[in-house]
C-alpha cells in the first residue's frame, strides 16, 4: 500500500475498540489519555442512536475512559446533520430514543406524525407496533424514510436482539420503499465526523472491528483504516473481503505510542 502522510486526526469506534462487553478494552484508557493529552481532534463513533452523546460520555467515564462529552459521534447526530443539510427546518415523525430525538430537536426539527417529510428510523429498546405502522401509512403517503444504522442485529447479555435494520426491512417490505441509511458504512458518516473536528481524510486513521463496517466505511472516506481484533472480525476472517485495512493490530494498546 502506498505510503500515507502522519495522523494528525483519530476516528474510532466505541464498542470493539474501547469497551467490550460492558469493561474497557486493556489499553483503552491509556490510549484515551494519551489521545486527550496530544491535542490532536478526535471522535468515537457509534451507530447506536439509543444514547446522547452525555449518556455515552457517563457510560464511558464509569468504565475509566474520560472522553469528552464533545468527542462522541453518533449515527443519531449524524443523521440530524443529514436531515438539516438536506431540509433545514423540517418535520419528521420519529421512531427511536432521546439520542435521536434530542438531535433533531437541536437542529430545529419539529417531530410530528402530521405530514411529515420524514419517517425517521432508529434504535428503541422496544419496538412498538402501533408506531410502525404509523410509519408504513407515512411513507405510503410520501414521507421519505431514513433509518439512522443498517445494523440488523445488536448485542445484549441474553443474546442478539433486532437492531433497525431489521426493523427497516420490515418497513421496507410493507411498502415497497427503502430507506437511505446515514450510520457505518454509509461514508458520509466518516465525512461528517470529518467536518465536526475539522480534519482531512488524508491525515486521519479509523480504528474499527469490523470490516464490513467500519473498515469499509474508513476505506470509502479516504482515511487509513486500522483493524483491532478485540470485536467482531478475526484476522482469518479480514482476509475474505475483498478489501483490506491498510493494517491490522491486536488492540488499541498496540497504538499509545503512535498518537
Amino acid at each position: 500500500m502506498r505510503e500515507r502522510k502522519p495522523v494528525q486526526s483519530w476516528l474510532t469506534d466505541m464498542d470493539g475498540v474501547l469497551v467490550h462487553e460492558g469493561q474497557p478494552v486493556p489499553g483503552a484508557p491509556e490510549f484515551v489519555k494519551r489521545l486527550r493529552a496530544s491535542g490532536k481532534p478526535f471522535l468515537v463513533l457509534t451507530n447506536n442512536s439509543i444514547y446522547t452523546p452525555r449518556d455515552l460520555q457517563a457510560r464511558l467515564v464509569r468504565m475509566g475512559l474520560d472522553v469528552p462529552e464533545e468527542a462522541i459521534w453518533s449515527s443519531a447526530l449524524a443523521t440530524a446533520k443529514f436531515l438539516d443539510d438536506q431540509r433545514p427546518g423540517g418535520t419528521a415523525y420519529v421512531i427511536g430514543e432521546a439520542g435521536l430525538t434530542t438531535a433533531l430537536h437541536a437542529v430545529g426539527y419539529v417531530l410530528t406524525d402530521f405530514d411529515p417529510d420524514y419517517v425517521v428510523l432508529g434504535e428503541t429498546r422496544t419496538y412498538s407496533f402501533e408506531a410502525i405502522t404509523k410509519a408504513v401509512r407515512l411513507i405510503n403517503d410520501g414521507a421519505r424514510f431514513i433509518c439512522t444504522n443498517p445494523d440488523v442485529t445488536g448485542p445484549s447479555v441474553e443474546g442478539a436482539l433486532p437492531a433497525a435494520g431489521s426493523v427497516a426491512a420490515m418497513i421496507s417490505k410493507a411498502t415497497g420503499v427503502e430507506p437511505y441509511f446515514v450510520g457505518k458504512p454509509n461514508p458520509m458518516m466518516m465525512r461528517s465526523a470529518l467536518n465536526t473536528i475539522n480534519a482531512h481524510s488524508e491525515t486521519t486513521a479509523m480504528i474499527g472491528d469490523r470490516m464490513d463496517t467500519d473498515i469499509l466505511c474508513g476505506l470509502e472516506a479516504g482515511l487509513e483504516t486500522i483493524l483491532v481484533l478485540t470485536g467482531i472480525s478475526s484476522r482469518t476472517e479480514a482476509e475474505r473481503y475483498p478489501y483490506r485495512p491498510s493494517r491490522i493490530v491486536d488492540s488499541v494498546a498496540d497504538l499509545i505510542d503512535e498518537v
